[in-house]
């Protein structure tokens, strides 16, 4: 990075924003209190909390969102008739999966080959650490010449709604002229990207029953209705014989028209095994950013080790649709019920129950903000022009605030990017992306506010 006040800064920064970022690693901070204390996501809320005081936050709250989950708000006065910027992350991760997956301890911040590994490290608690760090540049580099509010979100994996349903009762805590989202990330390691759209999603739980109890296969197998295969049958019927999504009634034939994505390059992201092929038709961007696309997450059956020779009386599946920007997620829902109701073989009884739900978004890049973050990461990664891309994943809350604040302008950026591996194992953050984004939002944050 050339010679720049603020990236020197970034800089110099960097060794306390590792040490920051090991405690807020440490934390199992995951919104599901079944799987893991709540005290964990409490001490990392009152983590974020007492980092904003120490740096000249007022108003710092814990807000007690309808989910039963905390965010974290707090407020730094800028000049007088200075505009307000509202800056978002999230301290709640995803479970760590198999945790002997993992190279290192999951929730152990631990330096390997140049990254930084541990759940959260990329999503999102170093989007956390990056707000932090493109502050104290301000700070040491002549002052913050915005407003700036912050909320770092408790329940963001869960897809809760709890912080989208806490906005709404108390809609002037959040506005904002600009809003900078920082759970998206770059295309790739070393080129500035700002996501302009994000599919949406809805969660739906289908549990199918057949018979009063579990049958021998022996006695009964042939003729008596298996609830597994049943399940099996409506799971299918969502992919065509090319792997593309189908859900009656819903489009998936849109198309992106932005940067494009190569089958290589994404074989390659995505670490698929040679010879296996995608799924779906049209080209990857189309796939990953304009069309619905769905994921059976689970199934509820018995495992293999231990199973009886039994027809099975009932099984349950837990699926994700992704939804496009242009497609209501409600209406979407609708339709994968009333596909999955078509689509459940011999009488078998099926009920379809919601989990989740958060609609697409669609940014507007043409806005002052966007200039002022395209001189900023242009100065951040030197020789590099920043770039519009979508995001496959959902971020509801984008939808909450661009209908709650129309005029406010909405930026998408962060640091996962695919060697992030963020929600797999050995998820992961580039202490260089880590230390870019940071100039480019302190950067962002003085060419906004001249």
């Amino acid at each position: 990075m050339s010679s720049n006040p603020v990236a020197e800064t970034v800089a110099s920064l960097l060794p306390r924003a590792k040490a920051e970022l090991t405690e807020l690693v440490a934390f199992r901070s995951v919104a599901d209190f079944e799987q893991f204390p709540k005290s964990e996501s409490e001490a990392a809320a009152n983590w974020v909390a007492d980092a904003l005081r120490a740096e000249g936050f007022v108003d710092v709250a814990l807000l007690d969102t309808p989910d039963g989950t905390q965010s974290v708000y707090g407020y730094l006065p800028g000049p007088e008739g200075a505009k307000t910027v509202l800056l978002y992350a999230h301290y709640d991760v995803q479970p760590p999966l198999d945790e002997t997956g993992w190279a290192t301890p999951p929730f152990e911040l631990t330096e390997r080959d140049g990254r930084w590994y541990g759940r959260g490290t990329a999503d999102c608690k170093g989007g956390v650490i990056m707000h932090l760090l493109a502050l104290r540049a301000l700070k040491a580099n002549g002052g913050v010449p915005v407003n700036v509010k912050v909320i770092v979100e408790g329940s963001e994996e869960q897809g809760t709604g709890g912080l989208e349903r806490y906005a709404e009762q108390h809609p002037d805590l959040l506005t904002a002229d600009t809003i900078v989202i920082g759970d998206a990330g770059n295309f790739r390691v070393g080129l500035p990207t700002v996501t302009t759209i994000l599919r949406g999603m809805t969660l739906v739980r289908v549990s199918v029953d057949t018979l009063a109890g579990n049958l021998h296969s022996g006695q009964f197998g042939g003729a008596a209705p298996d609830a597994l295969a049943a399940l099996i049958r409506v799971l299918d019927s969502l992919r065509a014989e090319d792997g593309s999504t189908t859900v009656d009634g819903l489009d998936s034939s849109a198309t992106w028209d932005g940067l494009e994505y190569t089958e290589e390059q994404f074989r390659a992201d995505a670490k698929v095994l040679d010879g296996v092929e995608l799924t779906g038709s049209g080209s990857v961007a189309d796939r990953l950013w304009a069309r619905p696309a769905v994921t059976v997450m689970g199934i509820d059956c018995p495992p293999v080790v231990g199973a009886t020779p039994s027809v099975q009386a009932a099984a349950r599946a837990l699926i994700s649709l992704r939804v496009p920007p242009g497609v209501d997620a409600t209406e979407a829902t609708k339709l994968l019920s009333a596909h999955i109701e078509a689509h459940t073989p011999w009488g078998a009884r099926v009920q379809v129950e919601q989990i989740g739900q958060g609609q697409p978004f669609r940014a507007d890049p043409t806005s002052p903000a966007y200039r002022a973050m395209a001189e900023a990461m242009a100065v951040a990664y030197p020789g590099e022009t920043m770039q519009y891309a979508g995001q496959g994943g959902s971020i509801p809350l984008c939808n909450t605030l661009a209908g709650l604040y129309p005029q406010a302008e909405i930026l998408l950026i962060g640091l996962s990017e695919p060697e992030a591996q963020i929600h797999a194992v050995n998820e992961s953050v580039s202490p260089e992306e880590l230390e870019r984004l940071s100039v480019a939002e302190a950067l962002f944050l003085r060419n906004y506010a001249s």
